[in-house]
């Protein structure tokens, strides 16, 4: 199967040509082939993104992460309408490391913004998962960079799941902002001090009817607790607002504050450094996703691992020992 080759692929230089002519259906076509795992597929998508590279990287690329229920959904369409009618294009992509197992977990996302789904300035893109974060990292670091070459000027990634694919996000955005909801008990309480920690900005959102009250407490709430963690390496403080998806209220504010960050970061070279940081860690990614591959592909380990499992279960071997053999032993095969 790895070594099959489907019969609709164009060359690398078509979908470069089609992507750099602002080609929507042809960025379908070649994210398609980013996210497949078919080698011919692998040396198509290496072609393609080194191709594009050179005008890739002009965007803002902001992440955007919150609690179950803080309505990301209806605030991102609200956001990406806002930025369109400013003139911007826009890409939105979902990231989501359970969707291996759901499926269509974040598809639901293209449908649930119906408005913004249809405009040519708006490009809605489920990301393809993997097995693992540093896979999810992969592939849509490279989608990001289509859409860029493909004229996206803002660039909006949403975590679907919990836990550490808001890391993953931070890792690969520009600017990261936390959803909030008030009205929930003690708004502290459930919300991780690595998450707060990551945030440029904190948004309540749902701030509107008889939650206006409350949204202005929690909004305080947060701020006190901002005031405990030292200055990000940006130089930046991270702001706390509050704003209504539904009733399009505070959403301007958000941009305004994104682009404040953006002067500032700017100006004390934090942005560039930032970006260059993440182009490293990305290299590392690939690297180790690449040896997790080349481990777990290996037909000879596969065996091995098998008769471990047996061996660990009735007692005869340790775990820890069991994973120091079979590493050595794929150690050895490549001194053979």
């Amino acid at each position: 199967m790895k070594n099959y080759k489907p019969k609709n692929r164009l060359t690398a230089k078509a979908y470069i040509d089609g992507i750099l002519a602002e080609d929507r259906v042809m960025l379908s076509r070649a994210i398609t082939i980013i996210e497949s795992n078919l080698e011919s597929d692998k040396a198509l998508a290496k072609e393609i993104v080194q191709s594009i590279l050179p005008n890739s990287g002009k965007s803002i690329r902001i992440g955007i992460t919150g609690v179950p229920g803080v309505g990301k959904s209806t605030f991102i369409e609200a956001f990406g309408l806002y930025l369109v009618k400013q003139g911007h294009k826009v890409a939105i992509l979902s990231i989501d490391p359970s969707s291996q197992r759901t499926k269509g977990s974040i598809l639901g996302d293209k449908t649930r913004m119906e408005e913004l789904s249809v405009l040519e300035e708006a490009y809605i893109r489920p990301s393809s998962s993997g097995d693992t974060l540093g896979g999810v990292a992969n592939k849509t670091g490279e989608t990001m960079l289509l859409c860029e070459a493909n004229g996206y000027d803002v660039i909006l990634i949403e975590t679907v799941g919990v836990g550490q694919s808001e890391t993953a996000v931070h890792g690969m955005t520009d600017f990261f902002l936390l959803l909030m909801l008030s009205g929930a008990g003690d708004e502290l309480q459930g919300i991780k001090k690595g998450i707060m920690e990551m945030a440029d900005m904190l948004v309540i959102n749902k701030a509107d009817g008889d939650n206006i009250t409350n949204s202005k407490i929690a909004k305080r709430q947060y701020q006190n607790a901002l005031h405990i963690f030292p200055l990000s390496e940006s130089g930046w403080s991270p702001v706390v607002s509050t704003a209504s998806s539904t009733k399009n209220i505070g959403i301007s504010n958000v941009w305004d504050q994104v682009l404040k960050y953006k002067a500032l970061v700017d100006e004390n070279g934090y942005f560039i450094k930032n970006r260059n940081h993440q182009q490293i860690k990305w290299m590392y990614n690939n690297i180790n996703e690449e040896l997790k591959h080349m481990f777990y592909g290996s037909k000879h380990i596969k065996r091995e691992l098998s008769q471990l499992e047996k061996e660990i279960v009735s007692s005869e071997i340790s775990p820890v020992k069991a994973a120091l053999q079979i590493i050595d032993k794929f150690k050895n095969s490549f001194l053979e």
